[in-house]
Parts: structure tokens; C-alpha cells; sequence
């Protein structure tokens, strides 16, 4: 992971355009080729990022730039889209390069993990005929929280929150990518669950083709599972 604070300006052009004017931030390369652009505020949400697949390519400034003060564009292109960000450094502060080396994912506990759980013992609410394949399926990237098939042998890849907002939607779009470029699982589709969907998530979703099911938490805790119990 590379981490760099410099004064920068960012466009993105693509679905949407944004423009970031001039301001010192926190540039932050990840491993998996992902660019975030982050403030000094705005808890963990990135100002502008783009997501993998995708390059960046380190370019030369224009004439007309350079005469502007910037030292170098970084442009990063995703893989599929098209859609580009352009980030003109103006001056570096900050430069450092870390290897952090796999992570083993997040782990869940309270009301999100009992969601898996239900979820995984009543897949039904997912759609008719759809079998359970594996809890916290492993990837390179972390686990995902459910494996499924469907009646006609399409695998479904599920993520579990309690509260459903961008960045679930942005994680399951990067599982999604890479679980689709396996052979014996594809064709993958999403469904993104969760007892509360944000309308920004949903609109998200729905461009990437992902299905949104809103879970009945108190419902679901009600169905017995068949499992053995004292009471």
C-alpha cells in the first residue's frame, strides 16, 4: 500500500463527472490497483476513488500544466467502464510504501452475525430453490459472507449487513469481479441483504446489477432452524 499527502486537484470523468480543486489530501494505492482520495474529515468515507480492476499510469504533464505547477498526472482507468481519474500532484509531502500481506477479513459479531446465520439457515428469502454452497467463502480479497445456487446452477454471492449503505454495495462489486473470473462458479450474480437499505446504496446496486433484499431480522429470529435446542 502506498500512501502519499500531497496538494492535488482530481477530476473523474466516466458515468459521472466531479472535479476536487486544489487542497492537500491523502492519496491511498492499494495493493489490489484501487486509488482512494481522502480529506482530513469526513470519517472514512474517500472524497473520489475508483475501484479494481483497474491502472494507474504515472504521465508527464502538459506544457500548460507544468507552467500551472503540477509535477505529475497519476491516471487511473477502470478496466471495464472506461471511466478515468485524472489526479494533478502540485507537491508532494508525504510519500511511503507498505507491505501489509493478506488480511483474514473482517469478523462479525452481534446482530450482524446472527443475519448471516439466519440467512444461511433460511435461504429461501433469497429466491425459491437457491441452495446454500458456504458460509464466509474465501477469496483473495476476504470472505464472502454467503455462497448460493440457484435452481439453474448460477452461483449467487451475498453480502450481510445490518445497515446496507455504498460501501457494502462497492465490496460486494469487488468479490463480485473477482469470483466471476472463476470458471466453475460463474456466471455470479449479487444480492445485497440487509435490515436497512440506504436509497444511495439501492440506486448503486441497481447500476451494477446487484439485487437488494431487506431482511426481517425479529421474523427471521422466529423460524425455527431445525437445529437442536433446550427451550
Amino acid at each position: 500500500m502506498r500512501l502519499v499527502i500531497a496538494r492535488c486537484s482530481v477530476d473523474y470523468t466516466g458515468r459521472l463527472n466531479a472535479h476536487l480543486p486544489l487542497a492537500t489530501r491523502l492519496l491511498v494505492h492499494k495493493g489490489d490497483g484501487s486509488l482512494l482520495v481522502h480529506s482530513d474529515g469526513g470519517s472514512y468515507k474517500p472524497l473520489n476513488w475508483m475501484s479494481p480492476p483497474c491502472r494507474l499510469d504515472v504521465e508527464i504533464p502538459d506544457a500548460e500544466s507544468a507552467a500551472a505547477g503540477v509535477l505529475e498526472h497519476w491516471r487511473v482507468t477502470h478496466a471495464k467502464s472506461g471511466d478515468a481519474l485524472l489526479v494533478r500532484i502540485y507537491e508532494v509531502l508525504h510519500d511511503t510504501s507498505h507491505e501489509l500481506g493478506l488480511d483474514p477479513g473482517l469478523r462479525k459479531d452481534g446482530v450482524e452475525a446472527d443475519l448471516q446465520r439466519l440467512l444461511a439457515e433460511q435461504v429461501d428469502v433469497i429466491g425459491d430453490g437457491v441452495t446454500l454452497v458456504r458460509r464466509e467463502y474465501p477469496t483473495a480479497i476476504g470472505p464472502v459472507d454467503l455462497l448460493l445456487r440457484d435452481p439453474a446452477g448460477g452461483t449467487i454471492a451475498v453480502e450481510v449487513k445490518r445497515r446496507g449503505d455504498i460501501d457494502g454495495v462497492e465490496q460486494l462489486t469487488r468479490y463480485l469481479e473477482l469470483l466471476g473470473r472463476d470458471p466453475h462458479l460463474a456466471p455470479v450474480t449479487g444480492v445485497f441483504a440487509a435490515q436497512e437499505i440506504k436509497p444511495q446504496a439501492k440506486v448503486l446496486a441497481a447500476d451494477r446489477g446487484i439485487r437488494c433484499v431487506t431482511l426481517d431480522y425479529e421474523g427471521m429470529k422466529g423460524i425455527e432452524s431445525g437445529a437442536p435446542r433446550l427451550f
